[in-house]
């Protein structure tokens, strides 16, 4: 008998509680029962029951005046303690708050998921003028650099994409590989640019990369190529070497 597909065994109860759950997350702060059935298809009934369930077990709460839902303390518990034992982050975080004092720039560490990165954690800079913080907020792998060097430096993320915008980077991505990092300007929004370089692991598997972002005027072309985009390709090389990759040490070409 040939194995069941995993889509067989999906429960559709509990696909519906979390697709609430993660459009809650999207919509933004607070967001009303009639948006979530909007946005969902689903009957405003139904969306009542998830969410009072969701309510009793902390993941919920409801604001009493307004009537309005937004995430609770225990979806944050839960998280934070997913990221607490997140190898990736907690190697990555001691460098990353080195290279954010040294550099006085927001970055953050992206990982992949699916046809996206996602921000995870930052660890912001102490300038006044700073970006709105971008932790949670979800792109195309496509889009930002934070992507593209995941793009360049993973055939297993590549193949995987099914984005239209992949073909359009057939020729960029070798370039990004051979720098071993890259930069945009105006992906993230008006006048924000990032730089990004890949952080690779044991298996020679990129489970992210590490950004950095910043407003236009601060992060200039020339700094970017003298300073900041070196040095953050120095640190991810050393981000990949405590998750067990020895292959920047190997080949003396690699990101010269």
């Amino acid at each position: 008998m040939p194995p069941r597909q995993k889509e067989s065994y999906s429960i559709q109860s509990v696909d519906n509680a979390l697709d609430v759950l993660e459009a809650l997350c999207e919509e933004g702060e607070e967001v009303r029962i009639s948006q979530l059935s909007q946005r969902l298809g689903m009957n405003k009934t139904s969306i009542f029951r998830l969410l009072a369930t969701f309510e009793n077990r902390g993941y919920v709460e409801k604001e009493q005046e307004s009537g309005k839902y937004r995430l609770g303390l225990s979806a944050y518990e839960m998280g934070q303690k997913f990221l607490s034992r997140m190898g990736l982050l907690r190697k990555a975080k001691p460098v990353i708050e080195r290279l954010a004092r040294e550099c006085n720039e927001a970055l953050y560490l992206a990982v992949p998921r699916a046809n996206e990165i996602l921000m995870i954690d930052m660890v912001d800079t102490m300038q006044q003028v700073k970006i709105i913080p971008l932790v949670g907020n979800r792109y195309p792998i496509t889009g930002p650099s934070a992507g593209r060097v995941i793009l360049a430096h993973s055939e297993t993320h590549y193949r995987k994409c099914s984005l239209d915008g992949l073909a359009a980077l057939e020729a960029e991505l070798p370039r990004i590989r051979e720098a071993g990092g890259s930069s945009d300007c105006g992906v993230l929004g008006d006048g924000i640019v990032s730089l990004a370089t890949p952080l690779i692991d044991a298996q020679g598997e990129v489970p992210g990369s590490l950004c950095m972002v910043g407003p236009e005027f601060r992060l200039t072309s020339e700094k970017i190529n003298s300073t900041l985009l070196p040095r953050l390709i120095e640190t991810g090389v050393v981000i990949s070497s405590k998750l067990g990759y020895v292959g920047h040490f190997i080949s003396k070409d690699a990101y010269r």
